[in-house]
C-alpha cells in the first residue's frame, strides 16, 4: 500500500510512478551508498504499514551482508547467508515473502514488532551484492503485486551500480 495522500492510482501505477522517481534520483550518480540511501528513503515515504526498509550488502567473503543504508529502528549489522529472511534470501538468490515471520524457521528479531517481511536479493553478474529488506508490524503485508514491483525497483536500482 502507498501513502494515499501522494498517490491516487491503481497499486501498479503507484510502484510504477516510485521506479522512475527511483531513476531520475540514481541516473548520473555512481555512488552506491547515496542511491541506496535514496532508494530506502523513497520506499519509506511511499509505503505505508512498514516499519523498516533498508539494504544489506554483501561483505568481502561473499558469505554475509552488513547493514547497509536504511530507515527504521537500529537494526542487526551482519546476518550470514542462509541465516534469516535476508540470509537465506541471499544464499538461495531468489526473493523471500513471509506472511508471518514468527513462522519462519529461523528468523532474526532486530524489531519485535515485525509481523511480515519481504526481502529481494540484488544480484549483478550473477551474484548476490546484497539484498532489499522491508520489514511491517503487519501479518500478510506484503503480497505478488509488492513481489512484482519491489524486484522490479530493485533491478533499476542494480543497473545504476
Amino acid at each position: 500500500m502507498f501513502n494515499v495522500e501522494l498517490y491516487s492510482g491503481s497499486r501498479e501505477q503507484n510502484y510504477e510512478l516510485v521506479i522512475k522517481q527511483l531513476t531520475a534520483l540514481i541516473t548520473d550518480e555512481p555512488n552506491l551508498i547515496a542511491n541506496l540511501s535514496n532508494a530506502s528513503a523513497l520506499l519509506n515515504q511511499f509505503l505505508t504499514e512498514i516499519n523498516w526498509v533498508g539494504f544489506y550488502l554483501t561483505d568481502e567473503s561473499g558469505n554475509e551482508l552488513v547493514l547497509g543504508p536504511f530507515q527504521g529502528l537500529p537494526a542487526c549489522v551482519r546476518i550470514p547467508f542462509g541465516r534469516g529472511v535476508c540470509g537465506t534470501a541471499a544464499k538461495n538468490a531468489k526473493t523471500e515473502l513471509v506472511e508471518d515471520v514468527h513462522e519462519f524457521p529461523g528468523h532474526i528479531a532486530c524489531d519485535a514488532a515485525s509481523q511480515s517481511e519481504i526481502v529481494v536479493p540484488m544480484i549483478k553478474d550473477e551474484k548476490v551484492i546484497g539484498v532489499l529488506d522491508i520489514d511491517s508490524p503487519i501479518k500478510s503485508r506484503f503480497d505478488e503485486i509488492d513481489q512484482k514491483y519491489l524486484e522490479l525497483f530493485v533491478e533499476a536500482l542494480v543497473k545504476s551500480i
